[in-house]
């Protein structure tokens, strides 16, 4: 949908001049209600040990949510849910366990070990699942998409079979950045959408290839990430419309089965040809899966704040407050993963916003709702749940505005947009960056998916427009490049581990700084009469366009 606001600023003078001045009054508000020292307070409580880490399903999550809601108040929000601070959010913990070997039979026959060459688990909500003599095929990328004349299941019947499928999509590292988007990931990259579509297909598994360049990490993160209990939100049907398994194989073992089939040399290149056909591999795969089920339930916490003139059109400010719970002890003999940066930093963000729009002057037109959901970590659940049952209506929700993970080393003068191109929303970035002397930048490593990542992607599956930014790479105080050595140094030894702590000496002036741009973009977007759209080219432009036709 164009932005008439955009529109109506180029014809008048006047009203740019109104737009700065109200832009300039809203940062100067909140300077005052926005602080560092605030943010760090709130993050000391969330990242203490007292909080086990928050994990969903412990007494973890019920003091961490039991203290946002409590901020919340504070900071003069309503209960965002018919009286209530809290949406409940029926989950279930599957514990899967699979067979010994993978054994691959057929033209070639081997054993495939687990974690070593396979992870493999099932979503199904019930004891067990087996995979007996699947056929294999390999289905190149595994992506249908019809906006660039692509289908990799094009004239495929994988019923009762098991596709094996490469990480990431046919434009990454292709040479062409008009082919998908080059090596910007699309959604069709990431490794959920390989899921559902082979789902959709009816395949009874799907196996992806990890590869470390174009997943954007290593096996270890793959390992560690599908072994143990996983939540997953309860579905009617158990699951049972997803492939009973679902997994990954070492790009050895991958290149191993592609082998033994006659595949062989740059499977990549092979499976971004126009002309690509999945390939039966001539072998079948057996393997067992016992899953042990545990039902709860965890909360997302919302709160508003209500319009003054358009009540039922809605912003929305979100984080994730959860984390990892306790797990293996780190060298120094700490197991609790605090989550300082990830994610108390953008729970202590929005409640800080909250507080700057209570206190300012002028009270906003449009609603501003807060959300704070669960299980970020576990496959964006919490965020999930809400965008597919929305307490306000998400035709009427004019923008997501999400905060994960902020940069703990101090003010730079760039502004990082994840997925720079996406929306109109961007734009109102850059005027407030404009104003304020900064520079945008996008995605350092476009192909890692980012996008896709964290809540505000569930948001615009749904076509909200959705905003992610973070602190760039230079430093108002150390100079260019420190900033990303900061950001080297945090994924390298504190990124998903103990050492993510909540430390006096942390700077939070950056978190600040993004905290008072998305309160800036916030303001003026409740005091609007229009809608942001998305930018031609983005994959969620349909969705939102047709959802407002409605």
């Amino acid at each position: 949908m164009k932005n008439r606001y955009h529109y109506l600023l180029a014809l008048s003078g006047f009203a740019l001049l109104a737009g700065c001045t109200q832009d300039k009054k809203a940062g100067q508000e909140a300077a005052k209600a926005i602080s560092a020292d605030e943010i760090k307070s709130h993050i000391a409580v969330l990242a203490d040990d007292s909080l086990m880490g928050r994990k969903p399903f412990t007494a973890g999550e019920t003091k961490a949510t039991a203290y946002i809601a409590s901020e919340f108040k504070k900071a003069g929000l309503e209960p965002g849910n018919n009286g209530s601070y809290f949406q409940d959010v029926p989950m279930v913990e599957i514990t899967s366990t699979p067979s010994a070997t993978m054994q691959i039979s057929g033209k070639s026959s081997m054993s495939l070990a687990p974690l070593t060459d396979f992870v493999t688990f099932s979503r199904q909500e019930i004891d067990s699942v087996q995979l007996k003599n699947s056929p294999l095929v390999f289905a190149g990328y595994g992506v249908v998409a019809p906006e660039y004349h692509w289908n990799d299941y094009a004239g495929l019947d994988v019923k009762g079979k098991t596709v094996v499928v490469l990480v990431n999509d046919p434009g990454f590292k292709n040479g062409d950045p008009t082919f998908f988007k080059g090596d910007t990931m699309t959604y069709y990259g990431r490794w959920t959408y390989k899921y559902e579509e082979a789902a959709r297909q009816g395949a009874a598994g799907v196996l992806i290839i990890h590869q470390t360049e174009p997943a954007s990490y290593g096996w270890e993160v793959v390992s560690n990430s599908n072994t143990g209990a996983k939540l997953y939100l309860t579905q009617k049907d158990k699951h049972l419309s997803r492939c009973k398994v679902e997994g990954w194989v070492t790009e050895n073992a991958g290149k191993k089965l592609l082998a033994a089939a006659g595949i062989t040399g740059d499977i990549r290149a092979l499976a971004r040809k126009k002309d690509f056909k999945a390939i039966p591999l001539n072998m079948n795969v057996s393997l067992s899966i016992k899953n042990k089920l545990k039902y709860s339930t965890s909360h997302n916490v919302i709160g508003t704040l209500k319009g003054s003139t358009q009540p039922d059109e809605y912003v929305l400010y979100s984080a994730h407050w959860d984390h990892l719970g306790i797990g293996k002890p780190d060298a120094k003999g700490d197991s609790v993963y605090n989550g300082a940066v990830d994610n108390a930093s953008g729970v202590a963000a929005i409640i800080s916003v909250a507080k700057a729009f209570q206190q300012a002057k002028d009270k906003p037109k449009r609603s501003i709702v807060f959300l704070a959901v669960t299980a970020e970590e576990q496959g964006l659940l919490g965020s999930e749940y809400y965008a597919t049952h929305p307490i306000y209506s998400l035709n009427k929700t004019i923008a997501d505005l999400n905060m994960d993970a902020l940069g703990n080393y101090g003010e730079t003068k760039d502004i990082a947009i994840t997925g720079k191109g996406q929306n109109d929303l961007e734009d109102y970035v850059a005027e407030i960056a404009k104003q304020d002397g900064l520079t945008l930048i996008g995605d350092r490593h476009p192909g890692s998916g980012s996008y896709y990542r964290s809540d505000h992607f569930n948001f615009a599956k749904q076509g909200v427009p959705a905003l992610d930014i973070n602190n760039g790479s230079d430093s108002k105080t150390h100079g260019a490049g420190y900033g990303e050595q900061q950001q080297k140094e945090y994924g390298d030894n504190r990124y998903h581990q103990p050492a993510d702590n909540y430390s006096a000496d942390m700077d939070a002036t950056g978190m600040a700084q993004i905290a008072d741009i998305l309160f800036r973009v916030g303001t003026k977007l409740s005091n609007e009469s229009t809608f942001p759209g998305w930018k031609n080219g983005s994959e969620f432009k349909e969705v939102r366009d047709k959802a407002l036709v409605k």
